[in-house]
């Protein structure tokens, strides 16, 4: 497939997704949320001290924010992102105080900003996704911000793309600069791609 072509298939995928995942009701989002909650838990290592880089779900993805809630609690260091103007990410103590609107309007957690070097001492990284497919290709929005940062990545995490049951496809469009997750977190469980 040409670069315009796989462009193009990946815009079509994105807006079937957002389409389906506008359509859930609110008794599927819930219980989709108890079901990842549950996946995201035990898919967390039990050793501490442990840090987590996990992201703060929009209304229309998966609900990432009683895990987050869990981890704390459970005396895991979670960072949480700030999108940058040039493309790349920030990172927060999870603990911080309240949401802010961020970049495109997507919510933040306040605090003191630690620079991308954070995520050098990160165990598990739990990022968003639109879809994943069964080799472990993650498609994700398009702004490619979660991309770079995985390709900046100077440690080893373990890799976690988050979606939806029905997010999760034999084969997913892909482009050069897209790259593989470790295993896709869904509602009814976790999908280990073994890489």
């Amino acid at each position: 497939m040409n670069p315009e072509d796989t462009a193009t298939a990946k815009r079509a995928l994105r807006g079937e997704i957002r389409r389906r995942r506008a359509s859930l009701t609110d008794a599927q989002r819930s219980a989709a949320t108890d079901g990842l909650t549950r996946t995201l838990i035990v898919a967390t290592p039990e050793a501490r001290p442990l840090t987590v880089a996990c992201y703060l779900s929009t209304a229309d993805e998966p609900n990432t924010r009683p895990y987050i809630a869990w981890a704390i609690e459970h005396d895991v260091r979670v960072l949480l992102p700030i999108s940058r103007e040039d493309g790349r990410l920030d990172w927060v103590d999870g603990r911080g105080e309240g949401e802010i609107p961020g970049l495109f309007g997507i919510a933040e957690r306040s605090g003191d900003i630690l620079g991308p070097e954070a995520l050098a001492e990160i165990d598990l990284f739990v990022i968003p996704a639109a879809a994943v497919d069964r080799a472990g290709m993650r498609m994700g929005w398009g702004r490619g911000y979660f991309d770079r940062t995985l390709g900046a990545l100077t440690g080893q995490p373990r890799v976690i793309a988050v979606v939806f049951d029905e997010d999760l496809y034999d084969a997913v469009p892909r482009e050069p600069h897209d790259l593989p997750v470790d295993a896709a977190a869904t509602p009814s469980g976790l999908h280990d791609f073994g890489s």
